[in-house]
């Protein structure tokens, strides 16, 4: 293990634009650039907080979720080409990074619904493609490897499983505060074992012991959700 002191998180957010489409919710999923200009990994709409989204040295809680709201906006106009009102963005999880990332976040995700029409536009440079997704799709692209996204974006795509319309997956994910997800990684046969709060084997890495479920297993290139928590 390095002895290293870990990076310090940066303050970002993110937004899951949600349409109602003929199959059920349909996700937005952007691609990103590498700096080499080759295909990157998908995610949803957002970035780092910046000066101009009202960041206040000192702020509590509360305040940051009301600029990481304003974050996700500017970021989705940005990368998206469409405009959200942060006052409609609901807030649904938050992410850091685990410590032994070289570069780590601290992202709050919200959840929004946008017109079955809206023009998404990217710019070809930052954010190269789009697409909309139903979440089983999405999931499924990822594990037959014609789509690379983060473990923080497979688990939200399965939080939006199962429901028949935009305003009942969002019934379902909105909450007024949420715990803070930071992965506790551990060695698991095949691959890792991700835990999240909630699990039994979270507080004390003990992804063997019995009882209520919250993880993410990575086994030989393929990735597997459970939650029982």
């Amino acid at each position: 293990m390095s002895d290293e002191t870990p990076a310090i998180p940066k303050p970002s957010s993110t937004v899951v634009p949600l349409r109602d489409g003929p199959r059920g919710p349909e996700v937005l999923l952007v691609q990103r650039q590498k700096r080499d200009g080759t295909p990157g990994i998908w995610v949803f709409p957002g970035g780092k907080f910046e000066p101009e989204d009202g960041v206040v040295a000192g702020a509590s809680e509360r305040e940051v979720v009301e600029v990481a709201r304003r974050t996700a906006a500017r970021e989705t106009h940005e990368e998206a080409g469409f405009r959200l009102d942060p006052a409609d963005l609901g807030l649904i999880a938050r992410w850091i990074t685990p410590p032994i990332s070289p570069r780590r976040f601290d992202t709050w995700f919200f959840a929004a619904r946008v017109a079955p029409d809206v023009e998404v536009r990217v710019d070809g440079t930052e954010i190269r493609d789009h697409r909309w997704f139903l979440p089983e799709a999405a999931i499924a692209c990822r594990n037959d490897h014609t789509l690379d996204i983060a473990p923080p974006t497979f688990v939200t795509l399965h939080w939006l499983l199962g429901h028949g319309d935009v305003a009942a997956v969002l019934a379902h994910i909105v909450r007024d505060s949420v715990p803070a997800y930071e992965p506790n990684i551990c060695p698991h046969p095949d691959g890792a074992c991700i835990l999240y709060p909630g699990d039994v084997g979270y507080e004390v890495s003990a992804p063997d012991r019995p009882g209520p479920r919250n993880r993410l297993y990575h086994r030989k290139g393929l990735l597997s959700y459970e939650r029982t928590a």
